[in-house]
């Protein structure tokens, strides 16, 4: 028996008592799997920027590289396989420990063969390598995000997201910071290759807690009824629920002025003439400890504020962080300004991962959890990532960066607004799912 939504049932805590959650055991296996999400995306994002900036790629080129994260947003395409096909031998160990140690080691293979290849000699190599990261990496994370969800106790969502954030800008930075330091003083093929090792602190999370508590089994996959089940049943349950359409349209527009901005940062950085060592020192040294700061700052709001004032001050915050990049173009070379346009944007990166984390994790079924939040990760960032992919370069050459980075702002708009629609006509709970909701056995006590 349910026992009302996460947004209702969410204690208020006090300062202290907000600590004590993150050290749950649950909490501390989202940080841990949420270490090995953050490096693939940082390889292929900001990493492979660099790399190719400093190889003398086109901007044009560049972005383009970008339509690789592509395979990411493909990923509700075959999380139903992950949700419900038992490998062979070593299914054994439970759906979703068999599925992480496989997709673990797909990942570190697809790292190894980016480090192989040279750019500068041949970028299809190049394009094939990253795409392979790319897939690798979206089906280590779907059956992270459904290890992570499933892990987490209702009333640990926020906390357990504002972990998960913390393990992947943790992941992210490190593997960005290992790759730059490293390629500065060997070669970008080492540099790549170093980074494989951070596949391990998920496969090892996996291996001691073992299976999530609250993972569920939908059907048995037997017959073509039951994998076409499989399949269309994710999709069919979320369509139902009160505002699906709603929620869907929020997803999928709420993200595109951050998404826009965060994959170009390093084309802003490269021409405005920074070094690699600057860029570790600013873009990861400064921003991962006002990224640090906004997640905390994001699980003690969520506690205190609740879910939906939460999303809608970071959908905000957010927004407004696209300015600082905006004032970072039009100053130029300043380590003053890098480092408060980075400390903003990641402060309000870090908040927002909390509170938008949880949000999105509480719309699953536990059903069907991989698919469904495959499905809602995916949409978040498809249209900022074919706008990046396909104009970013030709806007940011056609405009300039001040004008570009005004424009992200704008493009921010419209999911606050429609998020605050959600909230006065009361669809954001009438969509929520069963990981959102607090049973008898999952209230705090």
């Amino acid at each position: 028996m349910n026992t009302g939504t996460i947004e209702k049932d969410e204690p208020r805590r006090g300062l202290v008592g907000s600590l004590k959650p993150y050290l749950e055991k649950e909490s501390l296996a989202a940080f841990f799997v949420g270490v090995s999400s953050g490096y693939p995306f940082a390889l292929l994002a900001a990493t492979l920027t660099t790399r190719l900036a400093q190889d003398g790629i086109e901007k044009s080129t560049i972005t383009a590289f970008t339509l690789a994260f592509f395979v990411y947003n493909l990923k509700p395409l075959w999380a139903w396989i992950i949700d419900g096909v038992r490998l062979p031998v070593i299914g054994r160990m439970g759906q979703r420990v068999s599925w992480m140690m496989v997709t673990g080691v797909l990942v570190a293979a697809a790292t190894l063969n980016l480090a192989i290849v040279d750019p500068s000699s041949d970028i299809g190599a190049t394009v094939a390598a990253a795409v392979l990261l790319g897939l690798a990496g979206a089906s280590f994370d779907i059956v992270i995000d459904a290890y992570r969800i499933e892990t987490l106790k209702p009333y640990q969502l926020g906390v357990g997201s504002g972990m998960s954030q913390y393990g992947w800008r943790i992941g992210s930075a490190a593997a960005g910071a290992l790759a730059l330091v490293v390629a500065a003083r060997t070669d970008w093929h080492l540099a790549y290759a170093v980074c494989a090792v951070f596949v391990l602190p998920a496969m090892l999370t996996a291996l001691i807690l073992g299976e999530p508590a609250r993972h569920e089994v939908s059907h048995e996959r037997r017959g073509a009824a039951e994998i076409w089940a499989s399949i269309a049943g994710p999709f069919v349950e979320f369509f139902q629920r009160a505002g699906a359409w709603l929620v869907l349209l929020f997803i999928l527009v709420h993200k595109i002025g951050d998404t826009l901005a965060n994959l170009t940062f390093r084309l802003l950085f490269e021409d405005l003439g920074f070094s690699n060592d600057e860029i570790a020192i600013y873009d990861i040294g400064v921003g991962f400890w006002a990224l640090i700061i906004g997640v905390f700052v994001g699980g003690v709001i969520y506690a205190r504020l609740g879910l939906k004032r939460s999303v809608l001050i970071a959908l905000i915050l957010m927004a407004i962080s696209n300015l600082s990049f905006a004032m970072l173009a039009a100053a130029g070379h300043s380590n003053i300004g890098m480092a408060g346009a980075i400390g903003f944007e990641n402060f309000a990166s870090g908040y927002g991962g909390v509170v938008v984390v949880a949000y999105f994790s509480a719309l699953c079924d536990l059903r069907f959890t991989a698919a469904q939040y495959a499905l809602i990760s995916a949409g978040a960032s498809i249209v900022g990532r074919f706008l990046t992919g396909t104009t970013a370069g030709a806007l940011i050459e056609g405009m300039g960066y001040v004008n570009f980075y005004l424009l992200t702002t704008v493009a921010a708009l419209p999911g606050i607004v429609l998020f605050w629609w959600m909230m006065r006509t009361g669809l954001v709970d009438a969509a929520m799912g069963t990981a959102g909701e607090v049973g008898e056995g999952d209230a705090r006590r």
